[in-house]
């Protein structure tokens, strides 16, 4: 869910890292005249005069290209800093760009306007949930050939990147994401006696492990469901994907609900079973994200589902817990042998089909200008230093734009394992793990129905959850999906 992403966005260090280590990258090009150099200014004017004189014809670095580039809001003033000094950066090693500042951010329902007038920018931002339909809307270009001769494309984390490759070709590039999992305190188990699951596990697994730790008496719940707000609905729906089920689906040009089916049933059947036969979710049951996140740090719920790096964070930081207390398990399977699936979030580049040859590529170029670089670790160094002298655990993002078990990934762990304030991930979690997009039209509003769906489940017994989603599936399909044209 988006705005549950921004937790996880803060801690991604890696990739805004990379753009916030400016500092020692191209001193030579900040000189002054001291010593008797020459001003910068003649000496990059002489050297663009003489590189132009000698620079075959085909060379992109020495033609003028304007990119427009995405901008961070005013509002996000370190981020901005830090995309500033990018740009210098960048520009010290591509003289020959001009860039344009542009802080659109992307919005489904601006996007069509911005490419009919032209105004869109080189490249811009978007969701996981939206390549299929950027790209039969031509709204975004083919970089195919650009991601062909990346020097690093086969590292970049294929969880994410994948979302963007659709028929074997490459439509945007990953800068971070995140897959719902489910946190677990055990130090809550132990202290009961209940055995911690396998990482492999079910819903039948957790709902033993969530009746085990659950003590109401005191207050205390075995896990914690989402039950306020869109968040609620967004909770529920790792569950409906667990089934095999569809939040909508595409029919005669047309967006049809699609998750009243024995999937949703099924899915919502077992909320049912947490809240009317285990007793396990908390009596004050309509929490929030922030709440049930609180929960889960003052040790008054054994479970919550979340990206897991806001969720750990707080725990650890804020809670008082130790890093062997708080385990990141995948979200559970339906059965034995189904999949890990958890909501997949995340945040993509993609560049603008109208934007020339040139541009296109100086725009690829500006993207992955950072990534894979060793300054970011450097930083990333410096960062974990100060963490370990405040006294504070740090967080790896479970998902960046790498993959784990790349080179970068590698030397990336190897700074981790210098310092025993870094919180360590099951390295079994990583093989379980399957994400699955939000959908693509409408999700919030989906969500928010749904969310009244389970309010009214957990505050009244004896519903039936197929009545419960037809009324849901026709609420949605009359009031958003029968206003959208599929073209």
């Amino acid at each position: 869910m988006r705005k549950f992403s921004s937790v996880l966005a803060c801690l991604l260090v890696t990739g805004s890292l990379l753009s916030a280590c400016s500092g020692n990258n191209n001193n030579n090009s900040a000189k002054g005249t001291n010593g008797g150099e020459a001003s910068p200014a003649a000496t990059d004017k002489a050297a663009d005069n003489s590189a132009a004189a000698n620079a075959p014809a085909d060379d992109i670095t020495q033609r003028k290209i304007t990119i427009k580039i995405h901008y961070p809001t005013p509002d996000l003033t370190e981020v901005r800093a830090q995309e500033d000094d990018k740009i210098k950066r960048f520009q010290a090693e591509y003289p020959n760009v001009e860039i344009v500042k542009d802080d659109w951010q992307y919005n489904v329902s601006e996007i069509g306007v911005k490419m009919a007038a032209n105004e869109a920018p080189t490249f811009f931002n978007t969701y996981a949930t939206e390549a299929k339909f950027l790209v039969e809307k031509g709204w975004v270009a083919d970089i195919t050939d650009l991601w062909n001769k990346y020097e690093y494309k086969d590292q970049i984390n294929p969880v994410l990147q994948n979302q963007f490759i659709i028929d074997g070709k490459v439509y945007g590039i990953t800068q971070k994401g995140y897959v719902t999992t489910t946190m677990i305190n055990k130090k809550m188990l132990d202290d009961k006696g209940v055995a911690v699951p396998a990482m492999d596990w079910t819903w039948e697994d957790m709902l033993n492990t969530a009746k085990g730790a659950a003590d109401a008496k005191k207050g205390i719940s075995g896990i914690a469901p989402m039950g306020k707000g869109n968040e609620a609905g967004w909770n529920w729906t790792n569950f409906l994907f667990e089934a095999g089920g569809e939040i909508q689906k595409i029919d005669g040009g047309k967006v049809v609900a699609a998750f009243n089916t024995d999937a949703g049933v099924k899915a919502l059947d077992f909320y049912k079973k947490l809240r009317w036969e285990a007793n396990a979710i908390p009596q004050d049951w309509a929490l929030g994200w922030g709440d049930a996140v609180g929960a889960f740090q003052q040790g008054r719920t054994a479970m919550v589902m979340a990206g897991s790096d806001g969720v750990i964070e707080q725990a650890l930081n804020q809670g008082g817990l130790k890093p062997e207390d708080v385990l990141t398990y995948p979200m559970p399977a339906a059965e034995k042998g189904g999949k890990h699936t958890g909501v997949l979030g995340g945040d993509y580049l993609v560049i603008n089909p109208n934007a020339t040859p040139d541009e296109q590529e100086m725009a690829f170029r500006y993207i992955t200008f950072d990534y894979f670089s060793d300054k970011g670790l450097e930083a990333l160094d410096a960062i974990l230093q100060q963490r370990k002298a405040d006294g504070k655990y740090f967080i790896p993002p479970l998902l960046d734009y790498y993959a784990a078990d790349s080179d970068f990934g590698k030397k990336t762990k190897a700074i981790y394992d210098k310092y025993d304030i870094v919180y360590q991930y099951n390295p079994d979690i990583m093989a379980l793990l399957d994400g699955k997009p939000e959908a693509q039209y409408n999700t919030q509003d989906y969500y928010a129905t749904m969310s009244n769906v389970i309010q009214e489940l957990f505050s009244k017994k004896g519903t039936d959850s197929k009545t419960q989603l037809d009324a849901a599936a026709k609420t949605v399909q009359e009031k958003f999906f029968d206003t959208i044209k599929v073209e």
